[in-house]
């Protein structure tokens, strides 16, 4: 081969390293931008500047994506390492909100330390209107006896469930008692189009207190109830806040083109992610009036790097990110590192356990935790 050549072969191969040099620049320093807006959107209050919880709702494949780009890098000894590598280093600080890889000490300790004398199983669940796989139930009953019966199985002294719905409330309470026998019942329902749904405390502990927070503008809303268990009282704020109301199909059509569906969809989540945080802040203003301990569960419609979860953590500990182990994920659409259903307790108190239960009865999973009472 001429000399000509060899150098001509160098120097288009410098071009394509310059090429793919200057690419990949440009894509980790994209993928870092995009990391550092989900950071920021755990405090980017939506109702001021809303697009930030997009970022915070994409954040577990962003992070993916910087880390894909810095296992290249260090492939090819590559001085960008550096760029995906100080975007990726703030993720540890949040990775833990969706995986734990085994348990904790803590939790541990937690769980050599429990008795049934000082511990409270707690189960929260949206059951989805008792409308989920209407190809496979004959009615909404029919459904709700299947997550009735599975109810009684995990043998929870507190129940927490969202989303419950009836349509002759007179009979309520009688078809609860028949299903689950030794529970008290509350509970509050707004009425819709033919139905009335709402939220549902059941308790082997007789309620001392009770009440509600109504939420403005919205069908939503925290149910909460007093109980006196192991020698303690103590609040349990039973919450549904506001929903995307997004379905698959119409989001499907919003990225294939159709304007008219793209338009209701954005405006539905920007209506959700500015109603989110005043119902928050509603829900925690009434905890500081609280003349007792209070715990909050529900079905937050939230992600874990978000504005609503950033206000609920600030004073209280997530069960999950104290006892649970693997995934973490509690809503069975869209994808599966979604979790938007929590149960969060005082500093006090402590999570022996926590299961995500991937049962088919509702496009949400039950959360059960085992939480030992603080002294």
């Amino acid at each position: 081969m001429s000399r000509v050549k060899i150098m001509k072969k160098k120097g288009n191969r410098r071009q394509r390293n310059l090429f793919v040099g200057i690419s990949a620049g440009m894509l980790m320093l994209v993928a870092a931008g995009l990391l550092m807006l989900s950071y920021i959107s755990t405090v980017a209050n939506p109702a001021k500047v809303w697009f930030f919880s997009i970022f915070g709702l994409l954040f577990f494949p962003i992070a993916i994506l910087n880390i894909v780009l810095l296992i290249w890098a260090a492939v090819r000894r590559s001085r960008l390492l550096i760029i995906p590598l100080l975007a990726v280093l703030p993720s540890l600080l949040f990775t833990g909100r969706y995986i734990r890889f085994g348990n904790s000490e803590a939790a541990e300790q937690n769980e050599v330390s429990a008795s049934p004398s000082a511990s409270v199983r707690l189960l929260t669940w949206n059951v989805d209107r008792f409308s989920y796989r209407k190809d496979h139930y004959a009615s909404r009953e029919a459904c709700a006896d299947s997550i009735f019966a599975y109810l009684r199985r995990q043998n929870a002294d507190i129940i927490c469930l969202q989303e419950y719905v009836t349509e002759n409330p007179s009979q309520l309470k009688s078809f609860v008692q028949s299903r689950m026998p030794g529970y008290y019942i509350e509970y509050y329902l707004l009425k819709g189009r033919g139905i009335y749904c709402g939220n549902m405390t059941l308790s082997r502990f007789p309620a001392v207190g009770k009440g509600k927070v109504l939420f403005e503008d919205s069908s939503n809303l925290a149910l909460y109830s007093d109980y006196t268990s192991c020698g303690r009282k103590f609040r349990i704020y039973n919450c549904h806040f506001e929903s995307y109301a997004i379905s698959m199909s119409n989001i499907w059509k919003s990225v294939t083109g159709d304007r008219e569906i793209l338009q209701k969809t954005e405006n539905k989540y920007r209506r959700s992610i500015i109603r989110r945080p005043k119902q928050v802040n509603d829900v925690l203003a009434h905890i500081e009036e609280s003349p007792i301990e209070a715990l909050v569960c529900g079905d937050f419609n939230d992600n874990p790097m978000s504005y609503t979860y950033h206000r609920i953590s600030h004073d209280l500990k997530d069960t999950f990110v104290e006892a649970g182990r693997g995934f973490g994920a509690s809503y069975s659409a869209f994808w599966p590192m979604l979790r938007i259903d929590y149960v969060f307790i005082p500093q006090e108190w402590h999570a022996a356990s926590h299961m995500t239960d991937r049962v088919k009865f509702s496009d949400h999973y039950p959360v059960v935790t085992d939480l030992v009472v603080g002294q």
